[in-house]
């Protein structure tokens, strides 16, 4: 159809020496396209009166038969050409949160190995379906948790990132009776469950319906423009039906159906929105319809994740201590603190733990230059930590407990400082040389640099209340908030904890924005009048989240606010001059200032009006340097 349109355009005004009745084959391409672009609304209007709402589908069709009956086959086709540009630049983001749930439906294991007994070794590979609650699972090194259950046997680490959020794994065992999720996964170790919830009943398929269910309600927000409609389209109906009746000008009536239709109003609002969206990607933001610029304007409570949004979400080094060491305990009083790291890294490197990840990067950081030693008997002792010999050394890096068993010994210094570490939410490694402990490391998820900046903006331009949520410990989560301007922070949350937690704020009449980047944040993202996913956040999160954030820069938070308030504004301005400008056209056509000639100058001037005041949206500059300060 735009083909159509363009070839009309060209045939029109451009001079082609060949091309003797260049008006009549314009008509023709106009008239096509008017004809073709007819079909889908006018089958849009129908449906829309089957459920007794006169749409500005309806008033649009008119329109255009109208003006094929009068021979303006260029207003037609191009009102037809304007109309459905619009309906496509609203629509076509839509059919992509549909994938967001087969995503996750995609993420669930679909087998497990049955065991009779916490001992028994023996095990049946059986689908989820044929698992009942009580049934025992063998879980080994690697695999996925596939039921919520409590450990009977054994230890590991478990990854919880697609539960919980959290980036570090944590050690969970039989002795503690800790319970474990389905979508989980054992990093080392091996594990026997008793099943306590099965497919729909456990945590995973309970973030599944809630995102299904939060999606369903969302597809049902009527846009601005149909709401205006049901009043505008049945008032020009009526005005170009009573004035055929009492002059019985035909042509008079159909001349006000046809500049009464909104040229200007059908395109000025998608092009506003146009002109955001492309502004928003030249900043690293990605929105995904018009609806998301309204609704982030008007958010007076923005709720944060911690995990990947707030902090980095990567387990780093957060602090180090040089371990207090008598001088007469040192067999090698050659060693220097660079040695001692190179000596670590070396042992790191062959684990893929992410605490041990954390150390090597640290370490390649501080000595870009490095070069690491192969160590000989390396060990890993699960839940501890690993040694090995290198460089003639023993090498032993780990928790406390690992010490312990090769007979180091911690200062009690040390051990009140590690203390308040593990208080603070950070994992304590100690690297020990030849039997005595030498650097003492804090590792942790780190704050996102500027972050504190962005939330101070998002103050300034009229955000009341500023809200953290974690699955993390409370105390972890007052170490992180009290760094932060914040207003609250709440720990110890699930997926459904925080889904809640933004319903009972909604209770209270107040938009809701979630920000977060995990599986997890699904439902909350799901549930919050806006959804902002960090962009180095699960596909999943992307495709249902409202807004992205690419690069998880979390400086263009408080940017897509501004350009979302900018955005409205452009709207608005594109709906007053559209509204004026069919206001002007009635009255003038009524009294005799306006024709069908002047009134199509008028009407095509409008249209020219809107899309300039959109390109200024466009060209507008967002200053990013405010928020990194």
């Amino acid at each position: 159809m735009s083909g159509l349109i363009i070839s009309a355009i060209l045939i029109q005004y451009l001079p082609i020496p060949f091309m003797r009745d260049r008006t009549l084959i314009a008509s023709i391409f106009y008239l096509l396209s008017g004809i073709l672009g007819l079909i889908p609304i006018f089958i849009k209007a129908l449906v829309s009166l089957q459920l007794r709402v006169i749409s500005i589908e309806l008033l649009v069709s008119v329109a255009i038969v109208g003006a094929l009956i009068i021979g303006e086959f260029s207003e037609a086709g191009i009102v037809a050409w304007l109309f459905l540009i619009g309906q496509i630049i609203e629509e076509s983001t839509l059919t992509k949160t549909r994938s967001a749930v087969k995503d996750l439906i995609d993420l669930s294991p679909q087998t497990a190995l049955r065991v009779t007994s916490p001992t028994a070794h023996d095990a049946e590979e059986v689908t989820i379906d044929a698992i009942k609650s009580g049934d025992y699972l063998l879980v080994k090194t690697g695999s996925q948790v596939p039921v919520d259950g409590v450990i009977v046997s054994g230890d590991g680490n478990l990854n919880e990132a697609s539960i919980t959020g959290e980036s570090t794994a944590r050690r969970k065992s039989a002795q503690d009776c800790d319970a474990v999720f389905a979508g989980s996964f054992l990093t080392d170790g091996m594990i026997v469950v008793r099943t306590t919830q099965v497919g729909d009943d456990t945590v995973f398929g309970r973030i599944i319906e809630v995102i299904e269910q939060a999606e369903d309600s969302k597809t049902a927000v009527q846009r601005f423009i149909d709401r205006f409609a049901r009043y505008y389209t049945p008032v020009v109906i009526l005005v170009s039906f009573a004035t055929g009746v009492l002059t019985s000008d035909v042509r008079l009536a159909i001349t006000i159906l046809v500049l009464g239709c909104p040229g200007a109003l059908v395109i000025g609002v998608p092009v506003s929105n146009v002109a955001g969206i492309g502004l928003g990607a030249k900043c690293g933001i990605l929105v995904k319809g018009a609806r998301m610029f309204h609704e982030l304007s008007k958010v007076d409570v923005m709720v944060l994740d911690k995990t990947g949004t707030l902090t980095n979400g990567i387990p780093a080094v957060a602090r180090v201590r040089e371990c207090t060491i008598p001088a007469t305990s040192s067999p090698y009083p050659e060693l220097d603190i660079n040695y001692v790291w190179r000596l670590a890294a070396s042992l790191e490197q062959e684990s893929t733990h992410p605490l041990a990840t954390a150390v090597v990067t640290y370490v390649q950081r501080r000595m870009p230059a490095i070069s690491f030693t192969q160590p000989k008997h390396f060990r890993v002792t699960a839940g501890q930590g690993v040694s090995a010999i290198c460089d003639q050394h023993t090498v032993v890096i780990g928790n406390r407990r690992l010490l312990q068993a090769h007979a180091i010994t911690v200062t009690p210094s040390d051990k009140i400082m590690a203390d308040k570490w593990m208080h603070a939410g950070l994992s304590v490694v100690f690297i020990a040389i030849d039997g005595r402990p030498c650097i003492m490391i804090g590792i942790g998820d780190t704050i996102r640099r500027h972050a504190n900046a962005a939330l101070r903006q998002l103050r300034r331009q009229g955000i009341g209340r500023l809200i953290m949520l974690s699955g993390d410990s409370q105390t972890v989560v007052n170490e992180i908030s009290s760094k932060l301007d914040l207003d609250e922070a709440h720990g110890d949350l699930l997926p459904q904890d925080k889904a809640n937690f933004i319903r009972t704020i909604q209770g209270s009449n107040q938009k809701i924005a979630f920000v977060g980047d995990g599986i997890n944040d699904g439902p909350a993202l799901a549930v919050a009048d806006l959804g902002i996913a960090m962009g180095d956040g699960t596909a999943t999160t992307i495709e249902i989240s409202d807004i992205v954030l690419l690069n998880s820069d979390i400086t263009k938070l408080p940017i897509a606010h501004a350009l979302a308030k900018a955005t409205v504004i452009n709207t608005y301005e594109n709906i007053g001059i559209a509204l004026i400008t069919i206001l002007i056209l009635i009255i003038g056509l009524f009294t005799g200032f306006i024709y069908m000639a002047s009134g199509m100058l008028v009407h095509e001037a409008s249209i020219l009006v809107v899309v300039i005041n959109a390109l200024r949206l466009s060209h507008r500059k967002l200053d990013t340097r405010q928020h990194r300060r």
